[in-house]
């Protein structure tokens, strides 16, 4: 195996992290959402919108194997709906939790820890700008990801929520966990 490594992502990178999430969007919820959605994902729009979040402050970290870049996690402060419980109360540490919008590998890349160094950098890098906990999004249709959180130690709360998928009703666990990982 070449060397693996995480990096943050710069404005250049934009376009490879349009490709990535393209790919591993098409591979992870081809299933899960209806036909053409994600055909339909616009390569400029993906672009513009990946410099955003690069330049605008989030966490953004691209995995790479030798020169090539396998993988992508973004993450930043959460908004409160984000970590607020079903009746709208926000934990005590609402202030010190970032989310985890999206952490993908693309699944040629896959089973070789690229997930785990991604997000075991990000939660390095949040922890060290005075985060303490995570909470990620994960459709309960996606038992590999559901899994790879928990091995992590990042557990469902007991909060769900169910998006319109353009007609098909998608459901999601929120799941939560410490930002104290490492990687063995």
């Amino acid at each position: 195996m070449a060397l693996a490594r995480v990096r943050a992502a710069t404005r250049a990178d934009a376009p490879t992290l349009a490709a990535l999430h393209r790919a591993t969007w098409q591979a992870a919820y081809s299933e899960l959402v209806p036909p053409g959605i994600l055909d339909g994902l616009d390569a400029l729009q993906l672009q513009q919108a990946w410099a955003e979040a690069i330049e605008g402050g989030a966490t953004v970290l691209i995995a790479t194997e030798g020169d090539d870049p396998v993988g992508f996690v973004v993450a930043g402060p959460a908004p409160e709906e984000e970590v607020a419980a079903a009746d709208g109360t926000l934990p005590a540490d609402a202030a010190h939790t970032v989310l985890v919008s999206t952490l993908r590998v693309e699944p040629r890349w896959g089973r070789r820890g690229h997930g785990g160094r991604l997000l075991a950098t990000a939660a390095t890098v949040l922890r060290e700008a005075g985060a303490t906990r995570g909470v990620v999004w994960v459709p309960a249709q996606d038992p590999a990801s559901l899994c790879f959180y928990q091995r992590a130690g990042w557990d469902p709360d007991g909060t769900v929520r169910t998006l319109d998928a353009s007609g098909r009703p998608l459901r999601e666990l929120r799941l939560t966990g410490p930002l104290t990982l490492s990687l063995t």
